[in-house]
């Protein structure tokens, strides 16, 4: 098990230098359910995403009892228990992070998950993650970005409800701290996201003053962000996913279905390749219809043995297999070598 962990690291690897590395969030749609969580896993990877990723967390070492609830969490939950109460309901030990850890490597897709606390960093290392996701809320816990700093890991950075200079401060600790290899998301946390918030032009910005490779963390309804964000220049998508959005659970009614995920990674592996490599040229696709579509200098009416070319007896049709009429001055004030009938390709 530990030689295919090794080999999705390598396809992590692959993933920066040849294509957009899609991350399915099953968060805690698994309910603290197992079975769900594999199922997740196993939709997960048939809709082609690249890796799964849960939440690690202890409720007592992540919020107080007394703790509020978001907005989203309480028109989702209701407002009948704390946060606390909710989410104690949906933590993964470690022996279902190990058990969960085996499932994605027999299908060939890679588990991550995002530490909310000192004590899960602890359990993710142990469970011999090579890749940790820091989220929106810890990029101002100093103590937590600085133990993630120094395993010299990569780090994929979440940015919601951020600032550049929150940001600046976050990316020093790491790197200060041992880590190099930093990718960083645009991100908003609210659930559903407006449009009018999701400000992709972030993402740009923050690879320009940082330096760094970006991407995005999606939590608008639909597909199409993501997949536009794909366009601006992100090699990582991170975008919520269920097994069915009427479930109970905070985070269901902002997620994917199966069937959406599949379209979307879909959709992201079409935009890869309609980016191309940026060398305007005449595509292999499009020689066939060079000929036809271009242009040639023709017979505007039958031209006799001596004549000379002119503006009125030369004219410009398709086909395009002969001389191109960018040689129009060229030709014109030459004297035609043989007789040429109407729409008849003119030589030279």
């Amino acid at each position: 098990m530990r030689k295919r962990m090794e080999i999705l690291a390598e396809k992590w690897r692959d993933m920066k230098m040849s294509k957009v590395f899609i991350i399915a969030e099953a968060g805690v749609n698994h309910n603290g359910s197992i079975d769900i969580a594999k199922q997740l896993i196993e939709q997960g990877s048939a809709a082609g995403a690249d890796a799964i990723k849960f939440q690690s967390f202890k409720a007592e070492k992540l919020v107080t009892r007394s703790a509020g609830k978001a907005q989203y969490q309480t028109e989702t939950t209701g407002d009948e228990e704390s946060q606390f109460s909710m989410i104690k309901k949906l933590e993964l030990d470690y022996d279902k992070h190990q058990e969960l850890i085996d499932y994605a490597a027999s299908k060939g897709v890679m588990f991550l998950s995002s530490a909310f606390d000192l004590e899960s960093v602890d359990l993710l290392v142990r469970l011999g993650l090579d890749i940790f996701k820091v989220p929106s809320g810890e990029i101002t816990n100093l103590p937590y970005l600085r133990k993630i700093g120094r395993l010299q890991k990569k780090v994929i950075l979440s940015t919601g409800m951020s600032t550049l200079v929150e940001i600046e401060q976050a990316l020093h600790i790491l790197r200060d701290s041992g880590t190099r290899d930093i990718i960083v998301l645009q991100c908003n946390t609210e659930y559903p996201t407006p449009m009018s918030d999701v400000n992709l032009r972030a993402m740009q910005t923050m690879k320009d003053v940082f330096q760094v490779e970006v991407g995005y963390s999606d939590h608008t309804l639909g597909i199409e962000v993501p997949i536009a964000a794909v366009a601006l220049g992100a090699t990582v998508i991170e975008k919520h996913f269920t097994l069915d959005k009427t479930m109970e659970g905070p985070d269901h009614r902002a997620s994917l279905e199966p069937h959406e995920l599949k379209k979307m990674v879909a959709g992201i592996r079409n935009i890869e390749q309609a980016l191309g490599d940026g060398i305007k040229r005449l595509s292999a696709s499009e020689q066939k219809n060079l000929n036809i579509a271009r242009k040639s200098l023709v017979a505007a009416q039958a031209i006799q043995q001596g004549e000379i070319f002119t503006a009125h007896n030369v004219t410009v049709k398709r086909p395009g297999n002969g001389i191109s009429p960018m040689r129009w001055d060229e030709v014109l004030g030459k004297i035609a070598s043989r007789s040429f009938q109407e729409d008849e390709l003119i030589e030279l």
